[in-house]
């Protein structure tokens, strides 16, 4: 990764660590796009995920593919059209100022505490199989880990981390695959019908839930993926700062194509890896973790060969640094276009010094928040992140949506209130469901039910 960087460094001008001077070929962003939207999480949780509520987390993929749809017929278009660097500026010229800062604060909120849970999970396993036996304690390792991405980031930027990322993914792929192949060996699968006879008898690989009370019914899960991909995806600095480096219109919305139909065999792949450790452990009389995000962690250090363990790290680290590099460019370029404005209020020579100083910042936030997390986490991280992000980015998604599809303006100053306001709301409706409707619980179409107060809240304050 640093050699990358030291390659993608040289000749860089003042706009490269924020458009990758707009040149990156749409085949490395697709690629590398793969692990960034997976991460540690789909790598360690995922897989644990299939011994609580099966493969019923493909619901949630299949409606990813509408989401990416809408991205690249609806969102893309109106970012080249106006040439943005940061997708916020938008909300400033449909709504006004108030509505252009939160926007960009929500975002920056969603990414710091989204990133930092999933550079958490990767940090604590790191720290599992690795740092404690050599006697580093936790806060030194994250330290390393976010310093390390700090220094092969901090000149390149957005470019140095398209093609870091294509490494990335590599490794963590590589390591899914390996791992497949050699559990379906051990336990005697050794052909596609074969694994397929053997998921179709284990109750686990069910795929549809359809009680509307659950929380992983069919149809919330299906739109749950579908507006989870839009605002975590389309209304994301950090995804779409990816797609804006591409040449053209045309190569952004070819790589999101084909970036959807590869993520959608990649998570069954995932799924199918899960299924395999809880078959691999019952089997072989492994007690099972009390956590289901220690599954694959602990059969790969501690029950299959060495080989698998190595190629398990290089797969995990690869996760935590897809996660945390671009997060942090997109923070930085966020912060320093929507707050400092530091094209209009800063001359040339500053930019750059400047802009230095909110990467180490963000990049020191980001530890904090990893080290918070570690006291406060008791459940799947896979959920924790689609939680934060049902309250988080709902009033993204009701700004988005009011801006796209009305022709109405709103009282720009009432917009921040709106925005505290239903997450509140929703976070009381959410808590009572279960009484107040019959027994209802809500998933992670949360998230959709966010958008729609905030999208309520925008049209009661509506005017010419």
């Amino acid at each position: 990764m640093f050699l990358i960087s030291w390659f993608t460094s040289r000749n860089i001008s003042k706009d490269t660590f924020f458009t990758g001077d707009r040149q990156s070929p749409w085949f490395l962003v697709a690629f590398g796009m793969i692990g960034a939207s997976l991460s540690g999480v789909t790598f360690i949780s995922v897989p644990g995920e299939v011994g609580n509520t099966n493969f019923y987390y493909f619901q949630v993929v299949l409606g990813y593919t509408v989401g990416y749809l809408v991205i690249a017929k609806v969102l893309l278009p109106l970012y080249y059209r106006l040439n943005l660097v940061s997708i916020y500026a938008y909300l400033e010229d449909r709504f006004g100022f108030w509505s252009y800062k939160t926007g960009a604060f929500f975002f920056i909120l969603s990414r710091t505490l989204g990133s930092s849970i999933r550079v958490f999970l990767v940090a604590g396993v790191l720290q599992l199989v690795l740092f404690d036996r050599w006697g580093i304690p936790f806060w030194v390792s994250v330290l390393i880990t976010v310093s390390l991405i700090w220094l092969y980031t901090h000149r390149g930027g957005i470019k140095t981390v398209v093609w870091t990322d294509t490494l990335q993914t590599f490794f963590m792929l590589l390591a899914v695959v390996v791992s497949i192949y050699l559990i379906a060996t051990d336990l005697g699968i050794t052909s596609i019908g074969n694994f397929i006879s053997a998921a179709a008898a284990d109750p686990r690989s069910e795929i549809f839930n359809w009680d509307w009370q659950s929380g992983t019914n069919f149809f919330k899960q299906f739109a749950s993926g579908a507006f989870i991909t839009i605002v975590m995806t389309g209304l994301d600095q950090d995804m779409m700062q990816k797609n804006l480096t591409c040449r053209n219109i045309g190569d952004a919305q070819k790589n999101m194509f084909w970036f959807t139909i590869i993520l959608v065999f990649v998570n069954l792949l995932f799924l199918c890896l899960g299924l395999l450790l809880y078959m691999y452990a019952e089997t072989k009389g492994i007690a099972m973790p009390l956590r289901t995000d220690d599954l694959y962690p602990l059969l790969a250090t501690q029950h299959f060969s060495a080989f698998v363990g190595i190629v398990f790290i290089l797969g995990i680290t690869a996760a935590a640094y897809s996660s945390a590099d671009s997060t942090l460019t997109a923070l930085t370029t966020s912060f320093c276009y929507d707050f400092l404005e530091i094209e209009k209020k800063y001359p040339l020579e500053k930019q750059v010094p400047l802009r230095k100083k909110v990467h180490i910042a963000f990049t020191f936030i980001m530890f904090l928040v990893i080290l918070g997390f570690r006291w406060i986490n008791d459940q799947s991280v896979i959920n924790a992140v689609f939680i934060i992000a049902g309250y988080t980015y709902g009033p993204l998604l009701g700004l988005y949506a009011f801006g796209l599809f009305t022709k109405w303006n709103v009282k720009d100053k009432l917009v921040p209130y709106l925005a505290v306001g239903a997450p509140l709301l929703s976070f009381i409706i959410g808590q009572n469901s279960e009484s107040w409707l019959w027994g209802y619980k809500f998933g992670f179409e949360m998230l959709i039910l966010n958008g729609l107060f905030m999208f309520i809240g925008l049209f009661m304050i509506r005017k010419r």
